[in-house]
């Protein structure tokens, strides 16, 4: 069954699960919206990573999914009122395959290996098999879904966050109250990850903040109101100047990457965030697959990790080692070689261009 895209107003996108996902399903809300400047584009989030799309200009509304069969029926009875023409699921999971069979969207567009594939009238191949090569990134494979039933992508749109004057000014305030001056050069630091395999010691991190101290820039490790204790951590592990905090939200998270002239952090969905404002960013893999998901931007970037047979892997604990060997054996000297690379094309970008008769 065609699309007929002439006739199509309402869109939805499902997106469920963490923020790299969500920031990573811009480059398919940017094409979208260029493709359909007209219709009304919505996207289905989880509510605690919702925010990180504030005032994102691709977007007409952000639909929260529910995380109770309760709140889930209400979400269902919301989409199916909105009567979309297409839903797109970018993500395969059983909740985001029902919410989208829920919307009651004429075209429900899925991969034909997700589960429960039969209940989409649009089974698509690979993003392997659209883009003619084996790997493919995340944000690849969402385009991919988009380019099989007629969406331009080819020009594969890197991802994009935004700013608000809101988050703007209570970044500010925030940062005042820890005497941080944010117009001072300075590097964001982000020492927390999901799982043992992905998080780099925190000993380490406090050598490569010495190093970006000396460098001439100030740091600031950020996480999460429960990150606090690690963050208290890295702190007193430091023996040079750090300002840590875990009291920042997302938008302001935005904000803050968004002046940063570097960040230094492990894979994760922060890393993801600075990619999509165009900071130039290290990023230290362990379990991960780096093909799939490096920074998804023009920016510099730097990927450092240790390779091992075993990688990638689903992180959730080491099936071959007794400790997750993959990110422990990554040394403080390689991210500080990366930094230096960075900091290095940064200066190169800053001197005054030469002057010809």
């Amino acid at each position: 069954m065609r699309i007929d895209w002439d006739n199509v107003k309402r869109v939805l996108v499902v997106r469920l699960r963490s923020i790299g996902d969500t920031v990573l399903s811009t480059p398919s809300l940017i094409a979208l919206r260029r493709f359909l400047p007209n219709a009304e584009i919505d996207i289905l989030l989880e509510d605690w990573v919702a925010p990180v799309l504030d005032g994102f200009d691709a977007v007409d509304r952000i639909v929260i999914a529910g995380t109770t069969a309760r709140t889930r029926i209400t979400t269902s009875r919301e989409l199916r009122r909105r009567k979309y023409d297409v839903a797109f699921n970018l993500h395969g999971g059983t909740t985001a395959t029902f919410l989208t069979l829920a919307s009651g969207a004429r075209h429900r567009v899925g991969y034909a290996a997700y589960r429960y594939s039969a209940l989409y009238n649009h089974r698509l191949a690979s993003s392997s098999d659209f883009w003619g090569r084996e790997k493919t990134h995340s944000a690849e494979q969402q385009l991919a879904m988009l380019g099989q039933v007629g969406v331009p992508v080819d020009d594969k749109p890197r991802s994009r966050l935004c700013v608000t004057p809101e988050a703007a000014a209570s970044l500010a305030k925030k940062l005042a109250s820890l005497n941080f001056d944010p117009e001072e050069n300075y590097a964001v630091i982000h020492p927390i990850a999901a799982f043992d395999s992905k998080r780099w010691a925190l000993a380490n991190f406090a050598e490569v903040i010495r190093f970006i101290n000396e460098s001439g820039f100030r740091c600031i490790a950020v996480g999460s109101p429960g990150d606090e204790a690690e963050l208290g951590r890295l702190r007193a592990l430091c023996d040079s100047p750090l300002c840590a905090t875990g009291d920042i939200n997302l938008p302001e998270t935005t904000a803050l990457l968004s002046k940063a002239a570097l960040f230094v952090g492990n894979d994760s969905g922060n890393a993801h965030m600075a990619a999509a404002v165009n900071t130039p960013s290290v990023v230290i893999y362990g379990s991960s697959n780096r093909h799939h998901w490096y920074p998804w931007t023009d920016a510099p970037a730097e990927m450092v990790f240790h390779e091992l047979p075993c990688q990638p892997c689903a992180g959730y604990r080491c099936e071959v080692f007794d400790e997750p060997k993959c990110i422990l054996s990554v040394r403080p000297e390689q991210v500080v070689a990366a930094v230096k690379k960075l900091l290095a094309e940064k200066r190169k970008g800053e001197q005054p261009a030469p002057a010809f008769p």
